[in-house]
């Protein structure tokens, strides 16, 4: 369930800079105190119930420690596990266990979260057609981590950054001086660079709606901090002429009423930005 931003590459580069930030010059705890030769199990124990993420990274860090270690998966990434399961066990040098724990477990316990938040909403919006989008309210430096915790929940990722499609936000328009002359600017733009890439442009009225709809060659229009009502006129208004997206303030108690609008997408910030990381521990056998 790997997508195709996430490469070995970004992973290794991700975990040695993980690694130099914790470690140091050295986990001088576990050198104090255990014996170089010590090997011993451990296993990852749910504290809460969730869908779980993260799973992929447990050999890949570990073995960055001891490449010897044994490592048996007992769920996989998406998967529905409940508070007590335990779902990894691990046998090896205990040095190696012991400065992994905590970066597993931190990588684990965010993506968890993201999965799970993610699989809650998704839930609430089920049957009605539009799609669930995170966005770049990402923690720095962990914005791969925190997409591929959002697909492995059942989402959809929009852009990874700035540079893999066009969003034109509200300010871009009244920088641009209107919404005609952003896109035009953009338009000319992409074909000067040869860049075949999408245009999604932020509108927060009816009147942005009809203005991009006079421009044309707007592949997608965000509807932003409209209320129901405006949304529902406006994907009336836009007649599969552009897809559309909601955004802006969007909850779980609001997020079944914003997709019965009709819109294609719904992006929700907080999938990423305002999460509780799901409780896990690893524990000596």
């Amino acid at each position: 369930m790997r997508p195709p931003y996430v490469t070995d590459k970004l992973i290794n580069d991700f975990i040695d800079r993980a690694f130099l930030e914790d470690l140091g010059d050295g986990d001088h705890s576990t050198l104090a105190s255990i014996p170089a030769d010590a090997e011993k199990s451990a296993y990852l124990l749910m504290k809460e119930s969730g869908v779980i993420a993260g799973m992929e990274l447990a050999p890949l860090i570990f073995h960055k420690l001891d490449p010897e270690m044994l490592i048996e998966p007992l769920a996989k990434d998406g998967d529905h596990v409940r508070k007590g399961d335990v779902i990894l066990r691990l046998k090896g040098k205990v040095r190696a266990i012991l400065s992994g724990e905590r970066l597993l477990l931190n990588c684990m316990q965010r993506m968890s979260g993201i999965a799970t938040k993610t699989a809650y909403l998704n839930s609430l919006i089920e049957g009605t057609g539009a799609k669930l989008l995170d966005t770049r309210k990402t923690t720095p430096n962990m914005r791969m981590l925190e997409k591929w915790a959002v697909l492995i929940g059942g989402g959809v990722n929009h852009r990874y950054g700035l540079f893999d499609m066009v969003m034109l936000k509200d300010n871009h328009v009244d920088f641009a001086g209107g919404i005609e002359k952003a896109v035009r600017s953009t338009q000319e733009y992409l074909q000067s660079k040869g860049l075949n890439l999408k245009i999604e442009l932020e509108t927060r009225n009816l009147d942005e709606v009809q203005q991009a709809l006079d421009t044309g060659g707007v592949d997608r229009i965000m509807l932003d901090n409209m209320n129901n009502e405006e949304m529902k006129a406006a994907v009336e208004l836009i007649a599969k002429r552009s897809e559309t997206e909601a955004s802006g303030g969007i909850t779980e108690e609001t997020i079944r009423a914003v997709a019965e609008t009709g819109v294609d997408y719904i992006s929700v910030g907080a999938l990423t930005h305002s999460i509780k990381s799901l409780d896990i521990s690893l524990k000596a056998e």
